[in-house]
């Protein structure tokens, strides 16, 4: 159960920076490496639409992930 709570968590946690760093347009965030391959193929806008969709998305697995985890 232990493992669930952390796996929760990181998706939370990734979630929830990767929602504000496409609210807040974080310089650092859009110019890592690991972020340069959306910049460069659907612009910087576009890329901060993609990260806080995704950022959406981890949050919602996060949820249901815990929901369903303790309803077990």
């Amino acid at each position: 159960m232990i493992l669930h709570s952390v796996v929760q968590f990181i998706f939370l946690l990734a979630g929830i920076v990767s929602l504000l760093a496409s609210l807040f347009d974080w310089e650092w965030f859009f110019t890592a490496d690991n972020a340069s391959f959306l910049v460069k193929r659907l612009g910087r806008n576009g890329a901060r639409l993609a990260y806080g969709t995704m950022g959406l998305t981890f949050i919602a697995a996060a949820i249901y992930f815990h929901c369903s985890i303790n309803s077990l």
